[in-house]
């Protein structure tokens, strides 16, 4: 699926509630709960906290998911093409970042 794809099935998926996009201080809450969900699953898996023997197991990509899902919902209700912003910031990381870090060794 493309991006703008996403961008307009989530639109399709909102537009069907009378309550529509919330505000953006609101979708900004609901993002960085979303990050909160990511951060904890990860630090489940990869880091020192281990679930208790009651927890689910989660699932990483449906929790990258949710993010996605809301940063969509926070470009369409600000009119921002995320396709656009990506290549804009892809550029700019092309340019500011070329001799940042060690290149690997295309020889080896």
């Amino acid at each position: 699926m493309e991006v703008k794809e996403m961008q307009e099935d989530v639109d399709k998926w909102i537009s069907q509630f009378e309550e529509g996009y919330w505000h953006p201080l609101s979708m900004l809450a609901r993002m960085t709960e979303e990050v909160g969900e990511l951060a904890r699953e990860i630090n489940h898996q990869y880091g020192q906290k281990p679930k208790k023997t009651t927890e689910e197991e989660g699932d990483l990509a449906l929790e990258l998911g949710d993010i996605m899902f809301i940063v969509a919902c926070m470009a369409n209700s600000l009119n921002i093409d995320l396709e656009d912003a990506f290549k804009r910031t892809m550029k700019k990381y092309y340019h500011r970042d070329i001799n940042r870090w060690t290149k690997k060794n295309e020889n080896k």
